[in-house]
């Protein structure tokens, strides 16, 4: 347990997208995918550009994920990160997390609007634990 509630409900989700996922293992997206999975959750890596990012099916966006995620974490250029929450919102995706440098205040006030947990300033690898 931490002491911030939208982090406590972000980190018992099981399958969670990492939206700016990348196959160059030295970028955050790589990073964050392969800490998380270590971890043991249930990643999808999303990327409009790869095919497949650590032997695993890359979809293009959040509507081709087959399956339902949880949540998603967001490592893009913030001018991106506000069509990904609208995205995120019409999958019906409520947990967001926007890793440093990925933020923006309209997609912080668009999600905090819609009710949406959104977490930012703060790095998934620091807060998560192994599930």
């Amino acid at each position: 347990m931490t002491a911030f509630p939208a982090i406590d409900q972000f980190l018992v989700l099981k399958n969670i997208a990492i939206v700016g996922a990348s196959q160059n293992r030295s970028k955050y997206g790589n990073i964050v995918y392969r800490d998380l999975r270590a971890k043991g959750y249930r990643v999808v890596p999303v990327n409009p550009k790869s095919a497949e990012i650590e032997g695993d099916k890359c979809y293009p966006n959040l509507h081709a994920i087959p399956e339902k995620v949880d949540g998603i974490v967001i490592i893009v250029p913030p001018e991106r990160t506000e069509s990904v929450v609208r995205e995120a919102e019409k999958a019906g995706i409520r947990h967001i997390w926007m890793q440093p440098g990925a933020e923006s205040e309209a997609a912080i006030r668009f999600c905090q609007e819609k009710g949406m947990n959104v977490i930012f300033d703060r790095c998934v690898m620091v807060e998560s634990r192994p599930i």
